[in-house]
């Protein structure tokens, strides 16, 4: 008899591939995951507070599916479970408004973020929008539009220059 994989048995690469696995084509879901794991903060620290759950059921690719149990993210932090600093803490919030649809204010979110934060958070929105996917459109001589090249996310996930 095989044991099924745990969360805690992941290493952080397996992990995000399951958490990328099952968020997979919905863009603002896949957003949070990539602004948690370019962060590089949260996905070691909710993993080792059991707020990530795995499933073994529906893998396409033979490899486990994995979610953030996102509704159960204020407790944690209220209760001293899960802590970082400000902009960490910031980053958590609007990873859970991409994945989750909870509310934040983007205000007071951006404007405690440090830079380094803030381009992780901008890289993340642009995810959301589909910016990766987006192309450039070219029309011919009779006003037909044509796809062309695809034009890349509008702010990579790398440090900014």
């Amino acid at each position: 008899m095989f044991d099924e994989p745990r969360v805690a048995d992941l290493d952080l690469t397996a992990l995000e591939g399951a958490l990328l696995r099952a968020a997979v084509g919905d863009y603002a879901a896949e957003a949070a995951i990539l602004l948690l794991a370019n962060d590089g903060h949260w996905l070691p620290r909710l993993q080792a507070a059991g707020l990530i759950t795995i499933a073994l059921d529906g893998a396409l690719d033979g490899g486990p599916w994995a979610a953030v149990l996102w509704p159960e993210l204020d407790c944690a932090l209220r209760t001293g479970v899960l802590t970082g600093t400000s902009s960490q803490r910031r980053l958590l919030r609007a990873a859970a408004s991409l994945a989750d649809g909870r509310s934040v204010d983007l205000g007071d979110l951006a404007a405690g973020l440090d830079r380094p934060a803030l381009q992780l958070l901008l890289a993340a929105l642009s995810h959301a929008a589909g910016s990766h996917e987006h192309r450039a459109v070219h029309h011919d001589a009779d006003g037909v539009p044509h796809d062309a090249e695809l034009l890349g996310p509008i702010v990579p996930w790398g440090p900014a220059d």
